[in-house]
């Protein structure tokens, strides 16, 4: 790490949000067989596409839609193509023949496809002097493939959560919320495996006065606390505890969290699906934020470092500095 992110003020958020992800091109998540006239056939796995190519362009089209792959695959029919692709961030090319469905009569490569995702997640901070945020504390995963999904585009959506299916051992929780599609609260310009980035107005982010950034020299084991939001669209403050620092961590996972709060224990169990991206503040620094929960003991999870997630954000180049 540089440290050009410890000492920066923001503003330590903790709100439940909804996101939605668009990717750049189509995820190919899995393969069906085709009915046709001489047998089933798999044509998209029979020309080298493989689970987790997001493909770009068919002949000359760019396609980032589900939609647009179908209106290609019409329009050239039986004909030969060619699929180019992106896989472990290189570029291939296949050359496919779709099938005619017997079933409908539509021409079909035998892909299950994906554009899109949306699900709940946590705001970490909000910086009121350039509108940048960083949210999750980890990338959005396809969840078929569990690849960093590709982004074309994005936003946070205002969400309340309306109820919380409580952590057990072995069978992790999650918060369920309701989306208020019909507003944008921001848009996303990075899914990085640090966090989603991206800019916002703030009306709704700026919680309360902003702090300062600690650098990981600054973060020790011992009592903190979490902004995080599990009822409604109240961010509350729960006590913790830091257990363990990890000196060369990676994945999101640079420090080892308890939940100690009995408040927050009764309400979800401990860290579930959906907190992910709650900030962590400790001598009144924001230190990180939650990631993962520790599926064998929800009481336990993992958290990465503030100042990580800020210069990934600024080694994408969004701060908006």
């Amino acid at each position: 790490m540089t440290g050009g992110a410890a000492g920066r003020r923001v503003i330590p958020v903790g709100r439940a949000v909804g996101i939605k992800i668009f990717s750049d091109g189509v995820l190919v998540v899995g393969f069906s067989q085709i009915p046709a006239s001489g047998g089933n056939v798999t044509p998209a796995k029979s020309c080298g596409l493989r689970e987790g190519d997001v493909i770009t362009h068919i002949n000359s089209t760019e396609v980032d839609t589900v939609e647009e792959v179908q209106e290609e695959l019409k329009r050239i029919g039986g004909e030969e193509m060619s699929i180019r692709a992106l896989r472990d961030g290189k570029t291939v090319q296949v050359t496919a023949q779709a099938v005619k469905c017997s079933t409908d009569g539509t021409y079909k490569l035998g892909a299950w496809l994906r554009d899109s995702m949306a699900g709940i997640g946590t705001v970490t901070y909000y910086d009121p002097s350039t509108g940048a945020f960083g949210a999750l504390g980890h990338g959005v995963n396809d969840v078929d493939t569990a690849q960093l999904m590709p982004l074309e585009s994005g936003g946070l959506l205002p969400a309340t959560v309306a109820d919380v299916k409580k952590g057990k051992r072995g069978e992790p929780g999650e918060l369920h919320g309701a989306f208020d599609a019909d507003k944008d609260m921001g848009t996303l310009i990075a899914n990085t495996t640090s966090g989603i980035f991206g800019f916002a107005s703030g009306e709704e982010l700026a919680l309360r006065e902003p702090v300062e950034v600690a650098s990981k020299d600054q973060v020790k084991e011992g009592a903190a606390v979490i902004y995080s939001n599990v009822s409604g669209d109240q961010v509350r403050e729960y006590q913790v505890e830091i257990t363990k620092l990890y000196p060369a961590a990676q994945d999101g996972r640079d420090m080892m969290i308890k939940v100690t709060d009995p408040a927050l224990l009764e309400a979800t169990g401990g860290i579930v699906q959906g907190m992910s991206g709650s900030p962590i503040l400790q001598d009144g620094r924001l230190i990180g934020a939650v990631t993962h929960v520790l599926v064998s003991d929800p009481t336990q999870g993992y958290a990465i470092l503030a100042e990580r997630m800020l210069e990934t954000a600024e080694e994408s180049g969004k701060t908006g500095e």
